[in-house]
């Protein structure tokens, strides 16, 4: 069976004013705090069990945990902080929809990650750019440990210039 429904401007923006309002809320904990809340939802949804569409969108919140973590990728703090304001919703323990429920206590947040990929749309792309080049580096077998580092420099810059020039064409509502 197949359901889908339609989010309008309003309904978005309530989904905004509830993010922001966890955003406030958020900037008491550390970032550390923050991604850990994340993972916890993501320990919290055996992927066995969810819907599809809960999974793939999860699928994306990693994405987001593992950009801020990745050591060789170096998110400029000025990013970091974009993305930490996304995963701000998951760090507050009250849920539009309790995520008991079994098959929509997840749905908000399903909603919650879609509104926050949209918005970090340029730096998950880069991102994933970035850990491609990565592994097909790392496949290639090409140059020792120090010209590896360069060339993944010099890769990084390129793609965390192009993912701001992206986002400065395209509106964005993240700080």
């Amino acid at each position: 069976m197949r359901i889908s429904f339609e989010l309008d401007d309003n309904d978005l923006e309530h989904f905004r004013l509830i993010m922001n309002e966890a955003r406030k809320a958020a900037r008491r904990l550390a970032p550390e705090d923050i991604v850990a809340a994340a993972e916890d939802l993501l320990k919290e949804v055996p992927a066995s069990e969810a819907p599809g569409f809960i999974v793939e969108r999860l699928e994306r919140l990693r994405l987001m945990i593992k950009m801020l973590s990745d050591i060789e990728w170096r998110l400029p703090h000025q990013d970091a902080t974009r993305v930490l304001n996304a995963l701000a919703y998951f760090a507050e323990p009250e849920d539009l929809i309790p995520d008991h429920i079994p098959g929509l206590g997840f749905l908000d947040d399903a909603i919650m990650i879609e509104l926050v990929v949209r918005e970090l749309k340029h730096e998950m792309e880069a991102y994933q750019d970035f850990c491609d080049y990565r592994d097909r580096l790392s496949q290639a077998g090409d140059g020792g440990a120090a010209s590896r580092e360069n060339w993944l420099d010099a890769r990084r810059k390129e793609l965390q210039a192009r993912m701001r020039r992206r986002r400065g064409r395209h509106g964005r509502l993240l700080p």
